[in-house]
This record gives C-alpha cells, sequence and structure tokens, in this order.
C-alpha cells in the first residue's frame, strides 16, 4: 500500500485506538485483571498491585467507573466502605487479557 492511499487514524476512525484511549491506564490491565477474581475493596486493590500509589489508584478506578468498566459500590458504614466490581463491559475484556497473558507468555 503506498503512502498516498494510507487513511488518516483518527479518533473515531480507529477502533484499537479508542479502545486504548477507554483501558489504556498503567494500571488499568492490572486492576481488571484483580477484579475478575471478584469485588475487592479499595484496600485490597492497592495492596494487590505492587508499586502503584493511592492517588494513582484512585484516579484509574474513577476511570474506569466513568468507562463503565467497574461498578463502585459505597456502603454506609464508618469508616466507609468501597467495593469495586467489573460490570459485564469489563468482565468481557477477560478473553483479551488471557491472549495479552499468552502472548506475554511467549514472546517476554
Amino acid at each position: 500500500m503506498s503512502i498516498n492511499k494510507l487513511k488518516k487514524i483518527t479518533n473515531t476512525s480507529c477502533p484499537i485506538r479508542n479502545t486504548i484511549e477507554l483501558i489504556g491506564g498503567k494500571w488499568t490491565f492490572s486492576i481488571i485483571y484483580i477484579l475478575l477474581n471478584g469485588k475487592k475493596r479499595f484496600k485490597e486493590l492497592e495492596r494487590s498491585i505492587e508499586g502503584i500509589n493511592t492517588r494513582m489508584l484512585v484516579k484509574e478506578l474513577k476511570m474506569l467507573e466513568a468507562n463503565k468498566i467497574i461498578h463502585r459500590k459505597a456502603y454506609a458504614t464508618v469508616p466507609p466502605t468501597v467495593e469495586y466490581s467489573l460490570t459485564e463491559k469489563g468482565k468481557a475484556l477477560e478473553a483479551v487479557l488471557n491472549e495479552i497473558k499468552i502472548w506475554g507468555k511467549k514472546n517476554i
């Protein structure tokens, strides 16, 4: 294919780019991978992901919730209890994560 025939990739025309923008944070796949095993509280997530700091976990969780990948449920307790779980949209990423895992084992 010649350079003249290449299409310009825009935000609306490239599903891969759109997906990466939606779930492409450094910690996103780690969070989703952990939540595939079920609901987790904030501190459980934080302890499960080596190297993530509290501020970054909060940021990633908010982004995932805004994009409807995870569900946040807060309980009226003292101190407040918050649980995170995957939505159906988030659970649908399991096959993608498994393929990435397989690729990683073969190539890294």
